[in-house]
């Protein structure tokens, strides 16, 4: 397993303790830490929490990450952090984020969370970070993503190439799993993103049907 292969899972710091979004990327962070990865958060309360914990409670090597950003309200540092660092600039911390990464989980969340998915997928779009999946977790994206497709991509402001990175499931097993083979097949290919359309076909014959638990054996060859 490589080490510093590191997942950032951006969500809402307004999502409680015991709510579904909070107990689903919980099950997504521990997955993907007893699968040996990192998990970089930006360290405060709600969903951000949610993650840390998860990597705490795999107990295992991975590292539990906080990138915390000094604001007046809603964000304290959660108790769940192996290394935390501080910012006061948005745009610092949003770098930092994309520097460490090497996938991008995004969970349920308000304006916060769509400026994290939004800058990170301009950076892919313009290769200035390369091979970085975003898996957008949860059906609140499903109509933004019909509006991208239906209102953006139809007048042309941006190519069907560009949604070639994006992904969206519903299920924690899903972007574990996806996560889990994207990261296989990088240590085998020098560019994992070509079979990112391979994966995208799995995950539309899970939904046609398959059940989510099936995935580890449908993404094997």
């Amino acid at each position: 397993m490589d080490l510093h292969y590191r997942v950032a899972i951006f969500g809402s710091a307004r999502i409680h303790e015991g709510d579904q979004d909070y107990k689903d990327v919980f099950e997504i962070a521990r997955g993907l830490a007893e699968s040996g990865f990192d998990i970089v958060t930006g360290g405060g309360p709600g969903l951000m929490q949610a993650a840390n914990a998860g990597t705490k409670s795999a107990h295992s090597a991975s590292r539990s990450i906080g990138l915390n950003i000094r604001i007046p309200r809603e964000q304290n540092p959660n108790d769940f952090l192996d290394i935390k660092e501080e910012f006061s600039l948005f745009s610092n911390r949003l770098d930092t984020f994309m520097a460490l990464s090497d996938a991008v989980v995004v969970a349920p969340g308000g304006i916060g969370t769509l400026l994290e998915l939004f800058y990170a997928w301009q950076l892919i779009q313009v290769e200035h970070i390369c091979e970085t999946p975003i898996i957008l977790y949860g059906e609140i994206w499903a109509n933004l993503l019909v509006w991208l497709e239906n209102e953006v991509m139809e007048r042309k402001l941006f190519n069907k190439s560009d949604m070639h990175m994006i992904f969206h499931v519903t299920e924690p097993v899903q972007a574990v799993e996806l996560i889990k083979q994207i990261h296989a097949d990088r240590l085998k290919v020098a560019h994992a993103c070509k079979n990112f359309s391979k994966y995208r076909k799995v995950l539309e014959e899970a939904k046609d049907g398959e059940h989510a638990a099936d995935l580890k054996n449908m993404f094997k060859d």
